[in-house]
């Protein structure tokens, strides 16, 4: 991604995740269905997209800022991206505007030709590689962490491009997932923990990755597996070639893949988006009822949890807040009236629904509490006589790292308030939030033998996956500044 590493959208108290990849190998106008395909994962990032191919030994490059139908549709940009391998990458900018020189997929001429890649997720530390390397004289051409595995690829003196490529996984640390494509060669690579998702498909013959199942599901490939976390896999004309760079250890896949990034037709390591969901309202209702007459998500994140609850309660789930889906962040304005108005100019009060009610409002999550709070004296004001509210997963009490954009700890609501006092913050008659214990429950309920799986849950817990050593020399970094203003 891109530094510093904090891109949050304070007017709306929304979260996101940085980016979406597709790639392909073997399959005519490769180009075609890689737009598709970052198309199916627009909800992955919405503010730039890229397709590169490759094409008789000449790499083809289109990157924009925009979404990918407003700048993949003219045949005429197509047919300049011709080849049978192409990679595709849409992205969320996280830090201020988006910059053309980050646009994904980043390219480069290398030893034995070139290499581009597509990356979704953070490296954790991306900042003291970068310093290293940039001590030794090497030119950066973006502020990109990707452009790191390029660096260490063109730096390796490994013998073959497959080598290289795997040398250079192996300094990198963090959540990711990549696609890449030299000479000939396609390739993809999944962190060693599986945090950041990657599924492999097939089509006539050809061979796809995508960062969901929906992706496929759009160009109609066959969904083949997941990549194994620690896994590289090259696809040659001699067939495919899967690796491991690193030592087996047990996966800790991102739990809001399942909360609120993955498209709900998508499934998430074997799993069901759209079932886990259902599963989480389900036990949120068992956790925290209410006496109620209606179940209302706040769209469109909260939309599969609330049937679920509902249907556990038997009270009716009914669309009490209208979303309007042509309101973009090029429209967010400055000043704090205009700002004000953000959660109107989104989500619009169903009055038919509500008056009269005693309303229970489902969302994915609570972040700084700032929208959930405009969100209830929005239905209080609609009629309703008494609003509850309840997230469908635990209270998030620490960033991440990893490739989603969140605010710092002390920005978090969670981080430093009980539920009660979060409670009069919303104004609510009652809040709640899904235990982790039930989060699991959700997630695993696929697990067989009793093997159920730990997820990258650390928003709620704290207990990080990796080591964060970019995060841990800017503490100490800061311990040193005021150890020596005490000293002075």
């Amino acid at each position: 991604m891109t530094f510093p590493i904090l891109a949050y959208d304070t007017e709306l108290d929304l979260i996101h995740e940085e980016c979406g990849i597709f790639a392909a190998r073997g399959v005519d106008h490769a180009s075609v269905l890689v737009a598709l395909g970052i198309h199916a994962l627009q909800h992955r990032g919405q503010e730039a997209c890229g397709i590169t191919s490759y094409d008789n030994g000449l790499f083809h490059s289109e990157r924009h800022q925009g979404l990918v139908m407003e700048r993949f549709t003219e045949q005429a940009v197509l047919d300049r991206l011709s080849g049978s391998m192409a990679i595709g990458h849409t992205r969320y900018s996280t830090s201020g505007a988006p910059t053309l020189r980050n646009v994904q997929p980043l390219y480069a001429d290398v030893r034995g030709g070139g290499l581009a890649i597509a990356h979704n997720g953070n490296l954790t530390n991306a900042r003291t590689l970068r310093e290293h390397l940039v001590s030794q004289g090497t030119i950066f051409q973006s502020t990109s962490d990707s452009e790191l595995i390029i660096q260490f690829t063109a730096k390796s003196e490994k013998a073959t491009p497959q080598e290289r490529f795997i040398d250079a996984l192996q300094q990198i640390e963090g959540g990711y997932a990549i696609v890449a494509m030299s000479n000939e060669i396609m390739m993809a690579a999944r962190d060693p923990l599986g945090i950041r998702p990657l599924v492999m498909g097939e089509l006539d013959g050809g061979v796809v990755f995508a960062s969901e199942t929906c992706a496929l599901d759009v160009i109609g490939a066959r969904y083949l597996r997941d990549v194994t976390p620690g896994e590289v896999i090259f696809i040659t004309d001699e067939g495919v070639d899967a690796r491991r760079f690193a030592p087996e250890q047990p996966a800790r896949p991102c739990a809001f893949e399942y909360i609120y990034f993955a498209r709900p037709d998508s499934y998430m390591n074997g799993r069901s988006v759209y079932e886990t969901r259902k599963r989480m309202g389900r036990r949120l209702a068992q956790e925290c009822p209410a006496d109620i007459d209606v179940v209302v998500p706040v769209p469109d994140s909260g939309m599969t949890s609330a049937l679920g609850f509902a249907e556990e309660i038997g009270k009716p789930f009914d669309l009490g807040i209208i979303r309007s889906h042509f309101v973009g962040r090029t429209f967010i304005q400055p000043t704090q009236a205009r700002r004000d108005l953000g959660v109107r100019r989104k989500h619009a009060a169903n009055t038919s629904v509500l008056a009269g009610k005693r309303v229970l409002l489902i969302d994915d999550s609570i972040v700084r509490g700032t929208t959930s709070r405009k969100i209830v004296q929005m239905v209080r004001d609609a009629g309703a006589k008494e609003v509850h509210f309840r997230s469908a997963c635990p209270p998030i009490k620490f960033p991440d790292f990893y490739g989603i954009d969140m605010p710092l700890r002390e920005e978090l609501m969670a981080s430093s308030h009980d539920t009660e006092t979060m409670r009069q913050h919303l104004g609510a008659d009652s809040l709640g939030f899904l235990s982790v214990e039930g989060l699991y429950w959700a997630v695993c309920y696929e697990a067989r033998n009793n093997e159920t799986p730990q997820l990258a849950d650390h928003y709620f817990t704290g207990d990080y996956p990796t080591r964060l050593v970019d995060m841990t020399r800017s503490q100490s970094s800061k311990d040193q500044q005021l150890s020596f203003l005490v000293e002075a």
